[in-house]
């Protein structure tokens, strides 16, 4: 069931939970995620650990769910041998599975499509790049299909996240022109600075003047960069603020493994709360438990209780 509000609604009233990294709760749940399509191979083979993955976060208490399409592109399942038309449907599928999920509970819960950058299709760690050589032109071309099938689908918004430079972003906004869904746009950055090189403030600048978008900010970040992002965000774009950062720990692409510890601490939120963000969550490696004591937190600061 479609929540009573848009989450534009929401944000302009309350502070909106996101939940955490999918791929690391359905590892908990005993799902294998060494195939190049990631997550969005259990779209086809194992959907149900989709949905129990989407569940968990319900029941910590996320009011969005970001969905399994990250890394589901024609092109990667074109690759397996998967028709085009069988692919719409597993496009389609991510956003039933989340709406399935979002009805366990007497709550809003409003379902966004994710919209990962080409370099999820490609696997091989350059969505932490960028400046994959090709135009605003080609980029936009190669996303079009998806969004469109995404928003046959009829979520409530379009995710544009882990964007890692002003020209992905810009062929992004380009391609979701006319699909009448709003849409919030996320950039994976180091340090002030996106993953290619540019100025957060001129990246978040990008969406200042497009309606369609409800929320700029960050994710798939370390914490302690998303502090400044969100101020400069806050600052420039006219817009919400999302922020949902990685767990601290640092992706080894070469090695497909995770390195370090981890820094996330769900008590973080009142920081980012008081710096102007409104929708806040977790990415990879933020499980089900400290989207719970986020709820917690958020909660406590923006409610003034912990009920």
């Amino acid at each position: 069931m479609r929540p009573a509000r848009t989450l534009a609604a929401a944000l302009a009233e309350d502070v909106v939970v996101l939940d955490g990294g999918l791929s690391n709760q359905l590892e908990a749940q005993g799902c294998d995620l060494s195939d190049e399509l990631w997550s969005a191979r259990l779209l086809a083979d194992d959907p149900g650990q989709i949905e129990a993955a989407h569940a968990a976060y319900v029941r910590a208490g996320a009011q969005v769910l970001i969905t399994s399409s990250y890394q589901a592109t024609f092109e990667g399942f074109a690759r397996r041998g998967v028709e085009r038309d069988e692919a719409a449907g597993l496009l389609a599928r991510s956003v039933e599975l989340a709406r399935a999920a979002g009805g366990l509970v007497q709550r809003e819960v409003w379902v966004a499509a994710s919209v990962g950058p080409y370099g999820a299709m490609l696997a091989d760690g350059s969505e932490y790049r960028g400046r994959y050589g090709l135009s605003v032109r080609e980029l936009e071309r190669f996303h079009r299909p998806r969004i469109e099938a995404l928003v046959a689908a009829g979520p409530d918004v379009l995710a544009l996240e882990t964007v890692p430079d002003m020209d992905e972003a810009e062929a992004l906004l380009g391609a979701v022109e006319g699909s009448g869904l709003p849409v919030w746009l996320s950039y994976s950055i180091t340090g002030e600075r996106t993953r290619a090189g540019q100025e957060l403030a001129a990246a978040f600048a990008l969406a200042a003047d497009r309606d369609q978008v409800i929320a700029v900010g960050v994710n798939c970040c370390e914490p302690g960069d998303a502090d400044r992002a969100v101020e400069v965000a806050a600052a420039v774009s006219g817009k919400q603020v999302v922020v949902y950062p990685n767990s601290g720990e640092r992706w080894d692409a070469g090695g497909r493994r995770w390195r370090g510890g981890a820094t996330y601490d769900p008590g973080r939120a009142r920081d980012w709360l008081a710096s102007g963000a409104r929708l806040v969550g977790g990415c990879c490696r933020v499980g089900p438990g400290q989207i719970a004591e986020l709820a917690a937190a958020v909660r406590e600061e923006f409610h003034g209780r912990d009920g």
